[in-house]
């Protein structure tokens, strides 16, 4: 039975509206240039030629500079195979003992792959005082070497917290000074300041760092054109899955059914682009944006739209998840409701056809836990409860949706993903409890203030000031942040140590991380989307990139 609108009163947020309009509903498919296709085989051809050649070399440390080239370029998805033989074979032959040259850049690419080489070798770069060598800073590619190694660190590796101490200090420096480098280097050194690759959007880096590859005097011709043809071709299926998407979400009509929610469908698509971006996970990306969009509604009905009773009956009918609650929800419920397990049934006959309909048990699963977790947030909202930092880890680290997300993101990735990689997910390992942290701490602490102006269950921010008895939000602010990188450190080490999945779906974890420090560095810029935010989707999924 609804409750009187008239008699309501909301915790409404004041969200702006989709700044896109119907700008990607319709794809042209547009042909490709004569030859695109096979000028793309032949300069993959290419590549591949040149990686088994210096892998069946001596010339290891050329091997590992192209590995980083073609990573760096967005195109590893080519030649996953070969990387993988690549980086195999270097550890085989040196272990902890690397001498070939440009340690840092060893270091951080072994580790990348999941090899937990040790860091020991850093602390040849120290004087008899325990301090970095000066002569260091001679080398400012080394020292920026070193700087994106030190990101790869885990709990108790003093050496490269220094590092990183070190590098930071000498390259802000640097950066500043015109006689030590020009400005292409100076604003590569700043990028890298601002965001270090181990929190990158991969394919925002691409974008970035295409241009800067190509302006050094050593590049490889064949890898900036592939990296360039690719990136478009790339795009183009990226257009087109938005299209699909801007197509599902306009039916729903969103702004005369849900006016009080985020519009943010091409917002989400760019989110999950950081999940995958390649072009093999087309089927889960279309999934888990979704996903995303539909958690985008139920994030916002929870807290700033749905009332306490109505909340209560619709968790009931998340958890009961059947058609027959439909009766029973409130008008605006019953389709937020049809789209949930319309989106699952979809893809549940999908994976069907696979003989893999049980991923989307599994996902069914965590989307109940998350729903759930939102109406303990909801209950405390009501009572107007401060929860412990504890209690808030438990409930909030599952609502802000990462554990869930990880689930969802399986769906539909193919062979690799097999049942114990659920269930894995669903014990809440180390990683996705770290990842979780992450996302629910830095939305935290760019959101809360603006959160709290309304009626709102208390942020992670909140419940360390009651805790702590302390009314200085930077004093806390810089607690959490240290929060944060501990728990970048201990995602880290999980890469190195979990046996139970894959690299490629602890990858998921950590790209769902770094979706977090790009859109919630400084501010909510999913909420309140910016000029910044704005660039990165037009040169996404808008502008193609010469060649």
């Amino acid at each position: 039975m609804d409750v009187k609108q008239d008699e309501v009163i909301r915790p409404l947020a004041n969200n702006h509206p989709s700044l896109w309009g119907d700008q990607f509903l319709v794809y042209d498919e547009q042909e490709e240039q004569d030859g695109v296709e096979q000028i793309i085989e032949s300069l993959i051809g290419e590549v591949r030629k040149e990686l088994v050649a210096l892998n069946d070399s001596d010339e290891h440390i050329n091997l590992l500079k192209l590995v980083d080239a073609i990573q760096r370029l967005g195109i590893a998805y080519y030649f996953e195979k070969e990387i993988e033989q690549a980086l195999q074979r270097i550890y085989n032959l040196y272990r902890d003992e690397w001498n070939g040259g440009r340690p840092s850049l060893w270091f951080r690419l072994l580790r990348e792959q999941g090899y937990y080489v040790s860091c020991d070798s850093f602390n040849y770069y120290k004087d008899d005082t325990g301090s970095f060598k000066e002569s260091l800073t001679n080398d400012v590619l080394g020292l920026l070497d070193l700087y994106e190694a030190a990101y790869l660190r885990v709990p108790g590796e003093v050496v490269l917290d220094d590092a990183l101490v070190f590098t930071k200090s000498h390259l802000e420096n640097i950066a500043k000074d015109p006689l030590r480098c020009n400005s292409t280097l100076s604003r590569h050194i700043r990028e890298a300041l601002e965001r270090p690759i181990r929190k990158r959007m991969p394919r925002l880096d691409a974008l970035r760092y295409i241009p800067f590859y190509q302006q050094q005097v050593s590049h490889n011709k064949s890898l900036l054109k592939l990296a360039k043809l690719g990136f478009n071709r790339l795009q183009s299926l990226h257009k087109k899955e938005l299209s699909q998407l801007s197509k599902w979400w306009k039916g729903f009509d969103v702004p005369k059914n849900f006016p009080y929610i985020r519009d943010r469908l091409v917002e989400n698509y760019f989110w999950i682009l950081c999940v995958y971006f390649e072009p093999q996970y087309s089927l889960s990306r279309i999934f888990l944006t979704k996903v995303l969009a539909l958690a985008t509604i139920l994030d916002d009905t929870y807290d700033s739209y749905g009332i306490y009773e109505e909340l209560k009956i619709f968790t009931d009918a998340v958890q009961r998840w059947s058609t027959t609650c439909l009766d029973s929800l409130p008008v605006y419920m019953k389709l937020i409701y049809k789209i949930l397990l319309d989106v699952y049934e979809e893809m549940e006959e999908t994976m069907g056809k696979e003989g893999k309909a049980y991923e989307l048990n599994y996902a069914k699963e965590s989307m109940i836990e998350f729903v759930t977790s939102y109406m303990k947030e909801a209950q405390w909202r009501e009572e107007g409860y401060v929860p412990t930092v504890e209690e808030n880890k438990s409930v909030r680290f599952i609502s802000c949706g990462y554990k869930m997300a990880t689930a969802n993101s399986f769906v539909g990735m193919g062979d690799i993903i097999t049942e114990e990689a659920f269930k894995w997910v669903k014990t809440n390992p180390q990683v996705v409890k770290a990842s979780s942290a992450i996302c629910r701490i830095m939305d935290d602490i760019v959101g809360h203030k603006e959160e709290q102006q309304r009626k709102h269950v208390a942020s992670t921010v909140e419940s360390y000031m009651k805790q702590n008895d302390t009314t200085k939000e930077e004093k806390v602010y810089d607690l959490l942040n240290e929060q944060v990188e501990d728990a970048w450190k201990d995602m880290n080490r999980e890469s190195l140590i979990c046996k139970e999945a894959p690299m490629r779906l602890i990858m998921n974890v950590i790209n769902l991380s770094r979706s977090i420090d790009t859109l919630y560095k400084y501010e909510d810029t999913f909420t309140h989307v910016g000029e910044e935010f704005m660039d990165n989707i037009k040169s996404c999924f808008v502008h193609a990139m010469s060649v």
